[in-house]
């Protein structure tokens, strides 16, 4: 019987609206880990102080 493989396939980069996951290179045991990058789900706006009556 042939051995398994000992590298894994690149898995595309995935993409949904506020998340971008990419994968990690594996380290010296195979782990192959992954980097989640969320993107914002507000908008942040200046403060302004009110009027003074």
């Amino acid at each position: 019987m042939s051995e398994p493989a000992k590298t894994r396939p690149v898995v595309p980069e995935g993409k949904s609206r506020f998340l971008v996951t990419r994968q990690k290179a594996a380290n010296e045991k195979g782990f192959v880990g992954y980097d989640t990058i969320w993107e914002s789900f507000q908008k942040e706006v200046d403060y302004q102080t009110p009027k003074r009556p």
